[in-house]
């Protein structure tokens, strides 16, 4: 054989091998591709699912409803108003007042609220169906006799009055 046959042949060879050795590198990442993959998609996956676990509890309130003193007034010529909805506050743990009436009528339902009180007084309107919008801050203009010491004041309108609620009784305080 001349020196220029083997020189191909080496050539030939270490191509063939180089070839092989590629194909084997090939399938061993497939295989360890395959094997170890998964586990850092599944890593991936339990931290996004967590990150909106945590989410969750920011939408809570840090409202305590007995901390609150609640007055609710009857602003309307609709008998017992003040009194059943005084109750509907009581059954949901507000600290409220003997209910009574308002020094003048009201046109709707209106929410006042003494400083710091804003989001306990948007829980309030919430619970008793009353838009956000008839939240107010508490001024000398309040429509009730003696506000002092009250955390809100709920003056019931013939919107909230004419819903046909159920007669109940004055709770007892």
């Amino acid at each position: 054989m001349s020196p220029l046959h083997a020189y191909e042949r080496t050539s030939w060879g270490r191509r063939i091998g180089i070839a092989i050795a590629c194909l084997a590198a090939l399938a061993l990442a497939g295989f360890v591709g395959a094997v170890v993959g998964p586990h850092f998609k599944a890593a991936t996956t339990s931290s996004t699912a967590t990150t909106v676990l945590h989410r969750l509890p920011t939408t809570t309130s840090t409202v305590v409803h007995s901390s609150v003193k609640v007055l609710v007034a009857n602003g309307t010529q609709q008998p017992n108003a003040a009194g059943h909805f005084t109750q509907q506050l009581q059954q949901n743990g507000w600290n409220v007042s003997t209910p009574r009436n308002s020094t003048s009528a009201a046109s709707t339902t209106t929410i006042y609220y003494a400083p710091s009180q804003q989001q306990a007084a948007a829980l309030v309107a919430s619970e008793l169906g009353v838009p956000t919008t008839a939240v107010q801050p508490m001024t000398g203009a309040v429509p009730v006799a003696n506000a002092t010491g009250l955390d809100i004041v709920v003056i019931i309108g013939p919107d909230l009055a004419g819903n046909g609620f159920p007669a109940t009784t004055v709770p007892a305080t």
